[in-house]
């Protein structure tokens, strides 16, 4: 299947962007045309806009829709560690190298193949227009980055985990090796992102960007290149968020390749990133849970070789 390229002209004013597109494209959900505006899919007159924009009419909108895929997602039994189950959740310590959900590149292999097979009733969320694509999936980590995803077993659970995340109520705190120690022992970087104009797979900060925050605390700075490791907390929720911060404090992620040093100083075939630590209200009962995971080996290895 080819990408479309729609042209659209707006006729009245004072409408919101996403609410346009979600009356002008047969088939997509509020959540699908949000998710084309953020990925830079649409302009208004020829420049990129957020997805609450308003409309003042006369505007000329260009769309670009990326090719479906045709094919079903199928089942794969890929090995997985679960460090909490019920009957409306998971909790997965995901490995580095191990992709979310399918995309291009990445037809294969995914979290999402390994939960279908390990749980079947997820594919009835398959013809749901407005969680269909998540496939249980409540937030995502970076191909390169280790740790704690947790994921819904129905479309009630999923729905109510998203608006934890949504209303920031969910504690998500990673621990990552910086190449450089920040200029103090804590502090906050509030600095918006958006996706950066020149390369479309990066995030950069902007003025024009979404709202970002991440706390850092200095834990262990013996290393050798005046490195630290950090415990950082997202207060919001960003793609890229922690990785585009510690670079624009200039202090870019150990073994991040897109954000870090041309020419990476530690050989690594990920970042030294891991999502460390999980707290979320249970979508039935309400209960406060919250989960653990220390860093693997590898990363642990790592910090022993730059002592």
């Amino acid at each position: 299947m080819s990408e479309e390229l729609l042209s659209l002209t707006v006729n009245s004013a004072n409408q919101r962007l996403d609410k346009f597109l979600l009356a002008h494209l047969d088939g997509f959900s509020r959540a699908q045309a949000q998710h084309l505006i953020r990925e830079g899919c649409v302009l208004v007159d020829g420049a990129a806009q957020k997805t609450g924009y308003k409309l003042k009419g006369g505007e000329r909108i260009t769309v670009r829709i990326p090719p479906r895929a045709e094919t079903s997602i199928e089942p794969e039994d890929i090995p997985l560690e679960i460090i909490y189950e019920d009957d409306y959740l998971a909790v997965i310590d995901k490995p580095a190298g191990m992709v979310v959900h399918p995309g291009a590149g990445n037809e294969s292999g995914t979290l999402v193949h390994a939960l279908l097979a390990r749980f079947p009733e997820l594919a009835k969320m398959m013809d749901d227009p407005d969680v269909g694509e998540r496939l249980g999936i409540v937030h995502r980590l970076d191909r390169g980055t280790s740790g704690l995803i947790v994921t819904a077993r129905d479309r009630a659970s999923l729905l109510t985990l998203m608006a934890q995340f949504q209303a920031r109520t969910v504690d998500k705190v990673y621990l990552a090796l910086l190449e450089k120690r920040p200029a103090s022992n804590r502090g906050t970087v509030d600095a918006p992102i958006a996706r950066d104009p020149r390369q479309r797979k990066r995030m950069a900060v902007r003025r024009d960007g979404r709202p970002a925050q991440t706390e850092f605390e200095v834990l262990d700075d013996d290393f050798q290149g005046d490195r630290a490791l950090v415990r950082l907390r997202l207060l919001t929720g960003r793609t890229h968020q922690i990785r585009a911060h510690m670079a624009f404090i200039g202090c870019p992620v150990v073994g991040d390749a897109v954000y870090g040093y041309r020419k990476q100083r530690v050989k690594m075939k990920r970042q030294f990133l891991h999502a460390h630590a999980l707290a979320f209200d249970h979508p039935a009962s309400g209960e406060r849970l919250a989960f653990v995971s220390e860093l693997p080996v590898g990363l642990v290895d790592v910090m022993g070789k730059l002592r």
